[in-house]
């Protein structure tokens, strides 16, 4: 994190909630809390070890 008034010091954290909004928030619907966090963990488990990314070749972080 930088100084006050930097614009890219959250760059990473929006492009990682904006991808979870679009890839599985707006497509489910959720009647409590606690099935939104475990349907936000169950994302984030599967984007760091199944779902392929296009900065490292269109590859999976576990290959």
């Amino acid at each position: 994190m930088g100084r006050t008034e930097v614009c890219w010091d959250n760059a990473g954290a929006e492009s990682l909630w904006s991808t979870i909004k679009h890839e599985h928030y707006y497509r489910h619907s959720y009647v409590h809390k606690t099935e939104l966090v475990a349907a936000v963990d169950n994302w984030i488990g599967y984007y760091n070890t199944t779902r392929r990314h296009s900065t490292i070749g269109m590859l999976s972080p576990m290959n």
